[in-house]
């Protein structure tokens, strides 16, 4: 197996490794937690938020692993694939990039750092209302748009891994 079927191989699982991680959070965490009072809620999420914060290292593995390893197949596909296959490894790359990691680092950790810095123990309960408010909705809605972006990025790997199966 060559350079660019490994990292196709790599690509693939670690980028449907994140798919599971934001389907999980968008189908069991968010959900469970939702049920909480507003002080537990945020609560709850900034005690797992800072196990991933405190650089978690199969967390940072998988994370940060999909985005080295998707990128440098890229690069290694640009110059060894063409036609449908440079195509299909083009988009998922601009899929995953654009649509999971872009609205993570710009939206999704603000608002993990921003809960992070709140003393909850000192707000009254309007303001722990108010932060709750100004938190869950949109870290929700942009979860569940990483997640389809997710899914749709590893699908498209796995397509092209099965594509070029059969290539010699």
């Amino acid at each position: 197996m060559d350079l660019l079927r490994i990292g196709l191989v790599g690509s693939a699982l670690l980028c449907s490794l994140v798919a599971g991680i934001v389907l999980t959070f968008a189908s069991v965490v968010m959900p469970g937690i939702r049920r909480l009072y507003d002080h537990d809620f945020l609560q709850s999420f900034k005690v797992m938020d800072r196990v991933i914060q405190d650089n978690q290292p199969v967390f940072m593995l998988v994370w940060v692993g999909s985005v080295v390893v998707l990128v440098v197949t890229a690069a290694l596909g640009l110059w060894r694939l063409d036609g449908a296959d440079r195509i299909l490894l083009i988009v998922a790359t601009v899929v995953y990039l654009v649509g999971v990691q872009l609205p993570t680092a710009t939206i999704n950790i603000p608002l993990n750092n921003h809960l992070q810095a709140q003393d909850l123990g000192s707000l009254s309960d309007a303001s722990l209302h108010d932060e709750r408010i100004a938190f869950e909705a949109r870290w929700v809605r942009w979860n569940a748009i990483r997640t389809v972006f997710a899914v749709l990025a590893s699908a498209l790997l796995i397509t092209l891994a099965v594509r070029l199966e059969g290539l010699p």
